[in-house]
């Protein structure tokens, strides 16, 4: 039994509810549950049935749930280990001063992209960027959005929390959307870098007291770069084979069929091995599954309030709007990301409610899956970085910036996620 349609309005309520408990800083997941639970009543479900569709919704994620907590192992390996600031400290350094502002996104973005956290990526990097745009006189306004561009490209393209979620919710492979992500997202490294040479010598300068300022940059003995790539390589490599095999027919290839959950951990066992120092697996893996544990809980919050915007007719509505306007249907997949995106503050949280709660109704328009994955997945970019999410103040600490100047580089970073999303749209929605 199906049980009856929550109004939109009472769902709408519920979701700013949510977000205006996160603001007053309530723990975000209680937050996310204390919004369902508003939203449902509101819309005219009795309490049982509120608690039934909160339910439903948290079951719905209990899948990206399990491999991000999996995620766990190899991000702990590669950040514990050294090696995800072996490869970025190898790229900054490899390719120079002259292209610093290039080398720090394409270093964030690729630490992101292997399986780091992108909050994680940009406090690694961070000290390295502010060492160099020290030496060169670069302003830290324009390091940070290096760092953030970079990420935000990495993580479209990454087997992190939100790729994991985007591809549950629409049950498309995960490295098919890392794949398909990849146009997108080299369109929005290509963009961060021309945003942050117009903003090299504006706003904030780095003082000699930033992180990294004072050492020249990071004093531990790390790996070495080739070892230090072993986990990445392994993990891109057998993530690909199935996706491959499909593109060139290879029936072999098509077979091999490995869920995520299972090549994360394996790639960053094979890594640490590879770098010698299989004796800190407990202490590595431990760390990383503390470092997930957080992301995990929260993509339970947002299942429950996913549940409750999915019971209801708010798809429906956003539907009608758009189609009162005249905009095509096809995007309603990015509007559901940027919208969600914006909500939530957070890629993951806004892939899981998106997908949950529009997911249908964007299919229903003849979208495929995989493509409705990767638009919904590029617009969670394009306002995920609001004041009432992590990920804001986590990267102001990283640069140590205050929130004035925090403040001012939103816009810049919607240029780099609206970027990635048109050119997913104009990809996945109109040509392919």
């Amino acid at each position: 039994m199906e049980g009856p349609v929550i109004h939109w309005i009472g769902a709408v309520i519920g979701l700013l509810v949510a977000i205006f408990l996160i603001f007053r800083k309530v723990n975000p997941v209680y937050a996310l549950f204390g919004g369902a639970i508003i939203g449902g009543l509101l819309g005219g479900a009795s309490l049982d049935t509120t608690v039934q569709y909160i339910i439903q919704g948290t079951n719905s994620v209990m899948g990206a749930v399990v491999r991000v907590l999996a995620a766990g192992v190899l991000a702990g390996i590669l950040i514990e280990s050294g090696a995800a600031e072996r490869i970025a400290e190898t790229i900054v350094n490899k390719l120079g001063e002259k292209k610093a502002l290039f080398s720090i996104a394409l270093a964030t973005m690729i630490i992101t992209a292997v399986g780091v956290f992108i909050t994680v990526a940009i406090i690694i990097v961070a000290p390295i960027a502010l060492s160099v745009g020290k030496k060169i006189g670069l302003s830290k306004t324009a390091l940070l959005l290096a760092l953030v561009g970079g990420g935000k490209a990495g993580n479209v393209i990454s087997p992190n929390p939100n790729t994991i979620a985007v591809a549950k919710g629409f049950d498309v492979d995960l490295a098919q959307v890392m794949i398909a992500g990849f146009f997108p997202a080299i369109a929005g490294l290509i963009v961060t870098v021309i945003v942050a040479r117009f903003l090299m010598h504006k706003g904030v300068k780095i003082e000699d007291s930033d992180p990294g300022v004072a050492t020249g940059g990071s004093t531990k003995e790390n790996p070495s770069f080739a070892r230090s790539m072993v986990a990445p390589i392994v993990a891109v490599v057998l993530l690909a084979i199935n996706p491959l095999g499909s593109i060139l027919n290879i029936p072999l290839l098509m077979d091999f069929k490995i869920d995520s959950m299972i090549i994360l951990p394996l790639a960053g066992i094979i890594g640490l091995i590879a770098m010698k120092q299989s004796k800190k697996i407990i202490a590595y893996t431990t760390s990383g599954l503390n470092k997930m544990t957080s992301t995990a809980i929260i993509l339970i919050g947002a299942g429950a309030i996913a549940g409750i915007i999915s019971k209801s007719d708010l798809s429906s509505a956003v539907v009608d709007a758009i189609q009162a306007v005249g905009i095509s249907g096809t995007l309603l997949a990015p509007i559901a990301g940027i919208l969600m995106g914006a909500a939530t503050a957070s890629t993951s949280t806004a892939s899981i409610v998106a997908a949950g709660s529009f997911g249908p109704a964007i299919l229903s328009m003849g979208t495929a899956p995989l493509n409705a994955a990767v638009m919904v997945h590029t617009g969670a970019t394009v306002i995920d970085h609001l004041p009432h999410g992590n990920f804001f103040h986590v990267t102001a600490d990283a640069v140590k910036m205050n929130i004035k100047n925090r403040m001012s580089l939103i816009p810049y970073e919607s240029i780099v996620g609206l970027t990635m999303t048109i050119v997913a749209t104009i990809l996945y929605g109109f040509l392919f």
